[in-house]
């Protein structure tokens, strides 16, 4: 178990070993000190009494969408004493002893909890990613699922679990701002098992001998619908106008990140966001990723309401396990392309 985890060794090495190096077409390189993306919205929640308030952060929020496919919120109902128990909680898990958290460390993919290190994430090029890793394979319902939580550090189980929550609750609300602004009925994905499946996975990224080298996470696109991302550190890009920018962190903010089933939902209207995360060598890096999705059985495929004349179908329909398995093993063999743009119709 000792070498297992990357934390567990990566402060004793002075070089990146050869199967954590990217190919030079891949690697930060010096692109590793990015421009900060200036314009990437923030949208205050707490604006939203009032009609005209409420129409005006709509915009905002679909403007983002089409413009970035991410934005950052603030004032958004999760309370910042819960945020900052959480994001410390997950860094003490992070900094315990590595004996006690063997009981964790799993490769099977199937647990509903384990602890995990990048190994062989893109077979292609024999590399690793910089990060270990938690999985809650699946939060909610929480009875169903809390007894295979640790119950070390103090208050996992109940810090984890009021998170789970609240940030379910966040991502109901900023779902439903969605459906106003592309005209759908409120509580849609809802009702038709597109935000069914929450799952949260927490990186862990030590800090690296040389960042121009490696990658904590591969530049991607998000194969769920909604992600929402608790930071408090540097490393999160977003590629825009053809560069890497860096998303500068904001205490008790969350990430909202368009994820590709929402993009295919809105019949293009909503652009999924391609983003990667880069390493330091100074301090670790921890970030809380709660993922909302479809059930695996779930067919998707455009709003009928949102296709026209002027407005053709722009995806064909699909089994969202089949999406997500076909994923999968595109990053695995770094292919390089989006799963999504097998599943656009030609319209020409």
């Amino acid at each position: 178990m000792s070498t297992l985890l990357l934390s567990s060794w990566s402060r004793e090495v002075q070089s990146v070993p050869a199967n954590y190096v990217f190919p030079k077409d891949k690697r930060p390189g010096g692109d590793i000190e990015v421009p900060v993306c200036k314009d990437l919205p923030v949208i205050d929640l707490s604006q939203l009494d009032g009609i005209d308030h409420r129409i005006k952060i709509v915009r905002q929020i679909m403007k983002a969408n089409r413009d970035f496919g991410m934005f950052q919120v603030i004032n958004h109902g999760v309370s910042e004493e819960l945020v900052d128990e959480t994001m410390t909680l997950f860094k003490e898990f992070f900094n315990m002893p590595t004996e006690d958290n063997a009981m964790y460390y799993s490769e099977d993919g199937t647990k509903g909890f384990r602890l995990y290190t990048s190994t062989m994430n893109y077979i292609k090029d024999g590399v690793n990613t910089w990060k270990d890793s938690v999985k809650h394979n699946i939060c909610q319902p929480l009875e169903d699922n809390i007894q295979s939580w640790p119950e070390n550090p103090p208050r996992y189980r109940e810090l984890v679990g009021a998170y789970s929550v609240e940030v379910r609750k966040l991502s109901s609300r900023i779902l439903d701002l969605i459906c106003e602004g592309l005209g759908v009925e409120l509580g849609y994905f809802g009702r038709n098992e597109l935000s069914k499946s929450q799952s949260l996975i927490v990186h862990h990224y030590p800090p690296c001998p040389d960042p121009s080298l490696v990658l904590g996470v591969c530049g991607h696109t998000d194969v769920n619908l909604l992600t929402l991302l608790q930071q408090d550190i540097c490393g999160l890009q977003i590629f825009k106008d053809g560069q890497w920018l860096g998303v500068e962190p904001i205490p008790h903010a969350f990430v909202i990140n368009i994820s590709d089933q929402l993009e295919i939902i809105s019949n293009g209207k909503l652009r999924s966001a391609l983003h990667r995360v880069v390493t330091n060598t100074s301090v670790a890096r921890t970030s809380l990723n709660t993922f909302i999705g479809p059930s695996l059985e779930s067919i998707i495929e455009p709003e009928k309401a949102l296709v026209s004349a002027s407005e053709p179908q722009m995806f064909k329909s699909f089994r969202f396990k089949e999406y997500r398995d076909i994923n999968t093993a595109n990053l695995r063999e770094a292919k390089g392309t989006r799963t999504l743009e097998a599943y656009k119709l030609d319209l020409v």
